[in-house]
């Protein structure tokens, strides 16, 4: 794990100079759209109409968390990859970069998915399968068709209850090669609670903290044990 946290967690991001450019783009758009409710309400946008730009602005992940993403996916040597959480796409972009890997990813919301769409249209990602509507509903039956899941990052529905249900699913596909990152592990009492019950599960053997998402690992061969380590964050 040490090398992973020098090698791979803790290092400077290097950014994707067409995908960045979406992200400039996104941030310049002031189109409305409407952001439905989807029984839990985000923590980083309020619900009715909306300015893209302004969506951007506090649902994004930043350059450093794209960029890790996409290094701990490589890192798993990660073929298949599920998604909870497109928003607008770019961290799905960053995820798509690992080399012969498909990408799954679920979004809830029509019109945010729609956003998704059209970046990943600008982008020519083919690699990418968005799948739309609630996904307390559709993540069970599209893991159906899905052999194994190599990567897994849980960003959707930020409650502890929907939080641990994605989880289970999640886990009759992971094997123990298999990474899953969790965002927002602090975000609220439900989620810290989540986070904390997810880590003590049997089949969990490491867990790692990074600032605000949380890493898992399901190798039989790693002692249990849990982790937080300093993630040099740009803010």
């Amino acid at each position: 794990l040490y090398d992973l946290y020098t090698k791979t967690i803790n290092v400077e991001p290097t950014p994707d100079l067409e995908i960045e450019k979406l992200r400039v783009d996104l941030l310049k758009t002031h189109r409305e759209i409407e952001i439905q409710d989807l029984g839990a309400k985000s923590k980083h946008f309020s619900l009715g109409k909306r300015k893209i730009s302004e969506v951007a602005e506090t649902s994004l992940s930043n350059i450093r968390f794209s960029s890790l993403y996409h290094r701990l996916a490589e890192y798993a040597q990660a073929k298949t990859i599920v998604e909870l959480g497109t928003s607008f796409g770019l961290n799905t972009l960053y995820l798509a970069k690992t080399k012969n890997v498909r990408v799954y990813t679920f979004e809830g919301s029509a019109t945010i998915a729609e956003v998704a769409e059209d970046t990943f249209r600008f982008a020519g990602a083919k690699n990418i399968e968005l799948i739309k509507g609630n996904i307390d509903s559709t993540l069970y039956s599209t893991l159906s068709r899905i052999p194994k899941v190599d990567f897994a990052f849980i960003d959707a529905n930020h409650q502890y209850t929907a939080t641990k249900k994605y989880f289970e699913e999640l886990l009759m596909k992971v094997h123990h090669k298999s990474l899953m990152v969790i965002d927002d592990i602090h975000a609220s009492p439900g989620m810290d609670k989540a986070w904390k019950e997810i880590c003590e599960h049997t089949l969990v053997h490491t867990s790692l903290e990074l600032y605000r998402c949380g890493i898992l690992f399901f190798d039989p061969s790693l002692t249990k044990q849990h982790g937080v380590l300093q993630f040099n964050v740009l803010h």
